[in-house]
């Protein structure tokens, strides 16, 4: 997820454009008693795992529709971007109202992420047999490198192709996913979680920040959803423990992807579901599948199996340190450092100019242990 992203994510959605409203004139800052909050402890002897993945970006939005291939029919479910968890509910409950335009009662479904676990899981509560057939499965699988935040709007598509009709259609994504989501709060593992985060930016409003990183103009579709999420507020100076002189409070979901994974496979599995390993390198090799009906969610894997020249390649890089309980708050640095706080650990992500269109997932180290360091100066220079 980009920075840029991150931070319309949780400003923008909750009412404000962008970070550089941080100090809007229509809000004062929340009124709030001096408080301190533990530190990350930021070290590079603590880096526990460095992953790479690409998302699958298209500009006009995931592929969700239907094609014949002989005899079967597929159900395309791919290309979200950043938002592939996030919408990951809502997209497959499209998918899955084409699947059952089909009038089979046996179905496959073609990778084993986000999108391929909660389309069968939503096809069996429809009644189906669902069989999934991948190359790889959790925790080898793309959506396990993802950050693991609420972001419906992270490159989803560009601002040229956001028709009334795809705005339309990711808002109903995005609802439906968010609702799917609020029913797994409080379950074992903590799937799901609200955690507080601190927007901090060392500019004044309104004079820096902006995208360099010669990416396309994506819509401000998080308008439509502003009721999903807490506003967030500006805390005033001298109350928060943080360096930077602008400050905003927020308030988001995050995803413990570890257990959320095994829990979406342990539904499926106890449902009665298969997961058969197996690789398709053409359409040829899915037409040969006993199932008449296949839903497709390969994710970017579909650029190569379907010929889709439309999906573009963005790399994304994170590392996690060593899990710290007592740290329950996310962070974004000057549009340039995010941290997650997520179960299985401390999640860090910058990013670099050349992302977008990159198809290299070869671990960068410099650019991990960098990362760990600006979060340790950045905790040198907290007070209290």
């Amino acid at each position: 997820m980009r920075r840029r992203d991150f931070i319309r994510a949780v400003g923008a959605t909750a009412g404000v454009v962008a970070a550089n409203s941080a100090f809007g004139a229509d809000m004062q800052p929340e009124a709030t008693a001096p408080f301190t909050l533990p530190k990350v402890r930021a070290g590079i002897d603590r880096i526990v795992a460095v992953t790479v993945c690409t998302r699958p970006f298209r500009a006009k939005g995931a592929r969700i529709e239907t094609e014949k291939l002989g005899r079967k029919t597929v159900v395309h479910n791919y290309g979200h971007g950043g938002s592939g968890w996030s919408l990951s509910w809502g997209s497959s409950t499209l998918a899955l109202r084409l699947t059952l335009q089909t009038k089979v009662r046996e179905i496959a479904v073609i990778g084993c992420g986000a999108l391929g676990l909660t389309s069968a899981l939503l096809a069996q509560r429809a009644g189906l047999k669902v069989k999934i057939y991948a190359k790889e499965r959790p925790p080898e699988v793309r959506s396990t490198f993802a950050t693991g935040s609420w972001s419906p709007n992270s490159r989803y598509c560009t601002e040229e192709h956001a028709t009334p009709e795809l705005a339309a259609q990711w808002e109903e994504m995005t609802r439906i996913s968010h609702r799917t989501f609020q029913q797994m709060l409080s379950l074992p593992g903590d799937p799901v979680e609200w955690r507080d985060g601190y927007l901090l930016t060392d500019w004044a409003p309104g004079t820096g920040g902006g995208n360099h990183n010669n990416e396309p103009v994506y819509p401000n579709l998080d308008a439509r959803v502003r009721d999903l999420t807490p506003r967030n507020l500006p805390i005033a100076p001298g109350t928060h423990p943080f360096p930077s002189a602008y400050v905003r409070r927020y308030t988001t979901m995050y995803y413990n992807i570890t257990t959320l994974q095994r829990m979406l496979v342990q539904d499926f599995l106890l449902a009665g579901g298969i997961i058969e390993t197996r690789e398709f390198e053409s359409p040829s090799d899915i037409a040969k599948l006993k199932e008449k009906t296949i839903i497709n969610a390969t994710g970017y894997g579909a650029r190569a199996l379907w010929g889709d020249e439309s999906l573009v390649p963005v790399r994304g890089q994170l590392l996690r340190l060593i899990p710290q309980p007592e740290v329950t708050y996310g962070l974004v640095y000057n549009a340039t450092l995010t941290m997650v706080p997520r179960r299985d650990g401390i999640v860090l992500q910058t990013s670099k100019p050349d992302d977008f269109g990159n198809t290299d997932a070869t671990v960068d180290r410099v650019q991990a242990e960098d990362a760990v360091r600006m979060m340790a100066e950045l905790n040198s220079r907290f007070r209290g």
